[in-house]
């Protein structure tokens, strides 16, 4: 027996009004939530990793799925310390993420192999409600199962961000202050120069080197703290190293007068004298990270001062 000719679920008004009575149920009862969008600078072939930046959020309602509590193991104690492993699952309306995300983001997003614009994996949930960031691992779009032969909705299944030297630059300041909070410091004393840098501002330095097109490459960091030492002189505290063509580089010690370090805002201008010792690199705010004693302990065991570690030529 065929289908009944009076009712088809495919009418676009039926469609339309399921869309909008589900994204009127969201912003009842919904968060306002922060789609953050992630930018791939770099790629590691060798550990299969990507080196990202998260430069824009932009806010959309979401219906967090987990009525109860979050979901995932939760909070284990393991040989690394206390770990926090909290999942949860975002329903966001499609319409609503086109039009408030999609339309500025679809650049980044627009992957033809999942049919054009949509929530990507990679990218992160900012909850203002707990102040957590959590990262996108998979995008479920046929659920409900084509009730109306259309998919209203994303459910975005998501864990808790695990924050690893990233660049969060979006201007939202519960986004940037994990950043600030949670980056590795990278301590330098600069001489011979003058101007007073200030916090938050970017700071770049010439490689030395250009690109393809003539283009200068040039490290870019943003600073951390500045400790005048004189009127000439002072320790500058850097995070969030990057360089123009999205590879790791720290400052050169270098009294080039085309090697200076810069601040973009301040006008500051000094050469870098010296780069302070690895083992002093830290993470802010931190009391219980453990580089240095590893720094220390590894420097016991291990020898560098071997220049020929294979044997004489």
């Amino acid at each position: 027996m065929a289908t009944n000719v009076y009712f088809n679920g495919a009418d676009k008004s039926e469609q339309n009004l399921y869309e909008d009575l589900i994204i009127e149920s969201i912003s009842i009862y919904g968060q306002d939530v922060y789609y953050v969008p992630r930018v791939s600078v770099s790629k590691d072939d060798i550990l299969n990793e990507d080196y990202s930046k998260f430069t824009d959020g932009y806010v959309v309602e979401m219906y967090i799925e987990n009525v109860d509590a979050f979901e995932g193991e939760g909070d284990l104690l393991s040989k690394f310390g206390v770990e926090i492993r909290d999942q949860a699952t975002f329903v966001v309306a499609k319409r609503r993420w086109e039009r408030q995300v999609g339309t500025y983001a679809g650049g980044m997003n627009n992957i033809a192999a999942h049919g054009g614009i949509r929530p990507m994996e990679g990218d992160l949930l900012f909850l203002p409600m707990t102040q957590s960031l959590f990262e996108i691992k998979f995008v479920e779009h046929e659920q409900p199962f084509y009730q109306l032969q259309n998919l209203p909705v994303y459910k975005l299944q998501a864990e808790l961000f695990e924050y690893s030297d990233e660049i969060l630059d979006t201007g939202i300041d519960g986004i940037d202050s994990i950043e600030r909070t949670h980056a590795t410091l990278y301590n330098y004393i600069l001489q011979g120069g003058s101007g007073t840098f200030e916090i938050g501002e970017t700071v770049t330095q010439w490689t030395g080197e250009n690109d393809a097109g003539g283009e200068p490459i040039n490290i870019e960091a943003e600073i951390a703290s500045w400790e005048p030492l004189s009127s000439t002189a002072g320790i500058l505290a850097v995070i969030a190293h990057v360089t123009s063509e999205g590879k790791f580089r720290q400052f050169y010690v270098s009294s080039d007068s085309n090697k200076r370090i810069v601040g973009t805002e301040s006008g500051a201008v000094y050469d870098c004298y010296t780069v302070v010792a690895t083992g002093s690199h830290t993470y802010n705010e931190d009391d219980s990270a453990q580089n240095i004693f590893f720094e220390t302990d590894a420097d016991l065991i291990i020898d560098f001062t071997e220049e020929n570690p294979f044997g004489m030529p």
